[in-house]
């Protein structure tokens, strides 16, 4: 099997769309899935895009993703990067194209000077973090996502909440 990792083209937000889609069955989490083909094109190549993606290719299609972005570290003053997703299908799994895109994600943190390369993982994914640990990452067992959407996030943004 011939395998290739590039970045991603606007031709490839169909693919990138569809394996998002799967990301969200294999995590359970469907429910939650309310992106849409549009608003992944608006952040990886829209005026004020958001984003970057690399994909997997293996024989002639697309098999896996990697969406990313900078964020930026207060306690090292430099920008980062962080990985949104990481997705090989089953399929391919094995095949080191997931090594391959994260070690190209770490060349790319390298050449643009970034403090850290991080990501999140869900803790039932034993199989992904003993992936990530092999590759040298670390799991930090003591820090948790805060986060806050849809009706939460309209009321904490209302003008007649400020304190």
């Amino acid at each position: 099997m011939a395998a290739n990792i590039r970045s991603a083209t606007p031709a490839d937000v169909g693919a990138i769309f569809a394996l998002m889609h799967e990301l969200a069955e294999f995590e359970k989490l469907t429910h939650l899935f309310v992106a849409t083909e549009d608003a992944v094109h608006d952040a990886l190549f829209g005026a004020r895009s958001s984003s970057e993606a690399l994909v997997a290719e293996a024989d002639g299609r697309i098999v896996g993703y990697a969406l990313f972005f900078h964020n930026y570290s207060t306690f090292l003053g430099r920008r980062g990067l962080y990985l949104e997703d990481l997705y090989v299908q089953p399929t391919q799994r094995g095949s080191g194209l997931g090594t391959c895109m994260l070690r190209r994600l770490a060349a790319l943190a390298v050449e643009r000077q970034c403090g850290r390369f991080e990501w999140s993982v869900l803790d039932w994914n034993q199989p992904a973090i003993d992936f990530y640990e092999k590759l040298g990452a670390t799991v930090l067992p003591d820090w948790r996502i805060v986060r806050v959407t849809d009706e939460a996030l309209e009321r904490l943004a209302a003008p007649d909440n400020a304190s």
